[in-house]
């Protein structure tokens, strides 16, 4: 018998996993990750309650929609007086996105 005919057991660390790589519907997915992370990290350093901060991602038409919610009382914060702010966690995050290699919009919901 040769070292190619031998069984892999369950712990053999050179097993290649039958079922395919890609989530279930269990899990969650996430795709666009790094430009997410950026996200996050900016819009909790500038509201009072980070806990209150949720984004989703929304995959559609080949472009990925980040959706951001905060508390009520840090909107403003995060909009910023004529949009700055939020234009520019757009930009950066944006930038961020090509590590990702996909395209984002941001949306700030209510």
């Amino acid at each position: 018998m040769s070292e190619l005919d031998q069984d892999l057991t369950e712990d053999d660390v050179n097993r290649v996993p039958t079922e395919a790589a890609a989530p279930s519907h269990d899990e969650a997915y996430d795709p666009a990750p790094t430009a997410t992370s950026v996200l996050d990290v900016l819009v909790t350093s500038l509201v009072d309650d980070p806990d209150a901060v949720r984004i989703d991602p929304i995959e559609q038409r080949g472009k990925v929609r980040l959706e951001v919610r905060v508390g009520p009382e840090d909107m403003g914060r995060v909009i910023g007086k004529r949009g700055r702010v939020a234009n520019a966690i757009r930009t950066v995050v944006r930038a961020a996105a090509v590590r990702d290699e996909v395209d984002v919009d941001i949306e700030f919901e209510d």
